[in-house]
């Protein structure tokens, strides 16, 4: 795989610095039932790199500790981890909110036949990828089958309350393009997906995230094997706009990997850039005592990522 960082280094991005720190997104592990070709954590079946019981026990002391008031879990498959639902619970109970970056298919994993029920119970948001409402399309990006089982868990969601009115429980849907071009508009593309997947399966959700790809890991590599590394990174910096740097989400967001070490966010976690600009690595113990507020963040040219077009945060699009 190559080895992309070098090549991000040489880009300049305008310096920022953190606001108050709001979210804890938290990578349990590698391990994935799918390997998608723009999984910027190049998660799959035969990873083997899980969080330890120390460390997750960690996560509601900092959430308490550091007020932080959402609890964001992505993985691979967070849900794979043996200790996923024991830490909802204990966060839930603690009144954070919960995220689970959820890739559908994990539903239907030997051992997961309750999860969707326990995601209800728990009332955990659900953030579902789903890169487009064609069969087609998904299954090229995802692999085959992946589409009717993705399907079949948005029913199953839905079933229980899940994307629809009144119930709070939240289900968004994310989208990524299938190739080295930024997504489109959000609000048109939504309301593509919501006719789209209605019509067709029944599917309701609330919102659509659109997220560009990062030019980092498996994808990042692709890029550079087929020669269109340097023309997508031009692309993204001709659509840099200066707006969308008051909402990225590294402003408020710390990522922690599944050994505890901390970055700006999930693309510099898989880069291994530790937080700050210190080059010092801190870990997920040093936030029971430390208040990260007005400290700079790690940039580099994947950050244009982040900035072009409307924008791209584990959010969503940051303008119109």
């Amino acid at each position: 795989m190559h080895d992309t960082l070098p090549l991000l280094e040489q880009t300049h991005f305008p310096p920022i610095n953190r606001t108050r720190l709001d979210t804890l997104q938290v990578n349990l592990g590698y391990k994935c039932n799918q390997t998608c070709l723009h999984c910027h954590v190049n998660a799959g079946p035969n990873r083997t790199e899980m969080m330890d019981a120390d460390t997750l026990a960690l996560i509601p002391q900092v959430l308490a500790a550091r007020g932080i008031t959402t609890l964001d879990i992505t993985g691979g498959a967070p849900e794979l981890h043996a200790g996923f639902q024991d830490l909802v619970r204990t966060t839930r109970a603690q009144g954070v909110r919960v995220i689970d970056r959820c890739n559908l298919t994990i539903l239907f994993e030997p051992g997961q036949q309750g999860l969707a029920a326990f995601l209800a119970e728990q009332r955990v948001e659900v953030t579902a990828s789903l890169p487009c409402y064609s069969s087609d399309n998904v299954d090229k990006q995802r692999g085959d089958g992946v589409f009717d089982k993705s399907i079949a868990a948005l029913q199953q969601l839905n079933a229980l309350g899940y994307g629809r009115e009144g119930t709070g429980l939240v289900l968004n849907l994310v989208y990524n393009p299938q190739g080295p071009s930024l997504p489109p508009n959000q609000q048109s593309l939504q309301a593509d997906y919501k006719r789209e997947l209605f019509a067709h399966y029944g599917v309701e959700f609330n919102q659509l995230l659109a997220l560009t790809n990062m030019p980092i890991q498996r994808f990042g590599s692709t890029l550079v094997s087929k020669g269109t590394f340097d023309t997508y990174m031009d692309v993204l910096k001709a659509s840099f706009h200066v707006d969308n740097l008051a909402g990225v989400m590294c402003r408020s967001l710390v990522s922690v990997d599944w050994q505890g070490w901390l970055s700006d966010c999930d693309f510099n976690q898989q880069l291994g850039l530790p937080l700050g600009t210190s080059g010092v690595r801190r870990h997920l113990r040093d936030l029971l005592k430390t208040d990260l507020q007005a400290q700079p963040i790690r940039v580099a040219g994947h950050c244009f990522g982040c900035t072009a077009g409307q924008g791209s945060s584990c959010g969503g699009a940051l303008g119109n």
